[in-house]
């Protein structure tokens, strides 16, 4: 009784396993739009986001110590959940300030998702990342 106890809850746990990797693996098989209808949005809007940035982001000590100054580009993609994933620089500036731009924008709150004739989608996101000396 309990050997068939024991199978019966290894296989629940088994198709349990199962169906989460086929969740997860079809969320990111979804297509990825570089516009929609609705275009995701950060909470509170675009001067939110600019506040965010001005609030965590940290200047790399090598870079001021170089005075070095300049814009990343830095893309991702708001998915479903309105999390963000995949960021990458597309514009380089310089290695400590092109990591530290990935690092706040990887770390950004959730946003409200894309969506496309009424259904949520994947959206990919590019925002600048300034750096000026004072």
């Amino acid at each position: 009784m309990k050997k068939l106890f024991l199978m019966s809850l290894m296989a629940v746990f088994c198709l349990t396993t199962v169906n989460a990797q086929k969740t997860i693996v079809s969320q990111k098989n979804q297509e990825v739009f570089d516009v929609v209808e609705q275009m995701p949005e950060y909470p509170g809007g675009m001067q939110a986001l600019f506040q965010y940035m001005a609030d965590n982001l940290k200047y790399p000590k090598d870079a001021m110590k170089q005075q070095v100054e300049g814009r990343v580009l830095v893309q991702f993609i708001v998915e479903t959940d309105g999390s963000i994933s995949n960021a990458e620089v597309i514009k380089r500036v310089f290695p400590s300030l092109d990591e530290e731009a990935t690092r706040v924008i990887s770390g950004m709150p959730k946003w409200a998702p894309g969506k496309q004739n009424g259904k949520v989608v994947r959206v990919k996101f590019t925002v600048p990342v300034s750096f000026r000396l004072k």
